[in-house]
């Protein structure tokens, strides 16, 4: 087994709230809550689901991302697979 650590993205936009992961956004990892933390806990399922993806098809995991520091970092979100 290995952890991962994904940086995830979460801002507000109009009544909802935007999450996205941006090293997994190429897979299509964010989504949107009409709280802080429902967006959160969705963008959790979404990259649990893009790394058992992943998996299945023997890609490449990112190990460790770094990201663009003029992204707003909310949280990280650990992973084990």
């Amino acid at each position: 087994m290995k952890t991962y650590n994904f940086q995830v993205v979460i801002e507000p936009d109009e009544d909802r709230w935007i999450a996205y992961c941006p090293v997994l956004e190429k897979y299509a990892a964010a989504t949107w809550g009409y709280s802080k933390e429902e967006a959160r806990r969705h963008i959790y399922e979404v990259i649990g689901m893009v790394i058992q993806e992943l998996v299945e098809d023997k890609e490449a995991i990112p190990d460790d991302p770094v990201v663009d520091g003029s992204v707003f970092s909310d949280s990280r979100v650990e992973i084990t697979v």
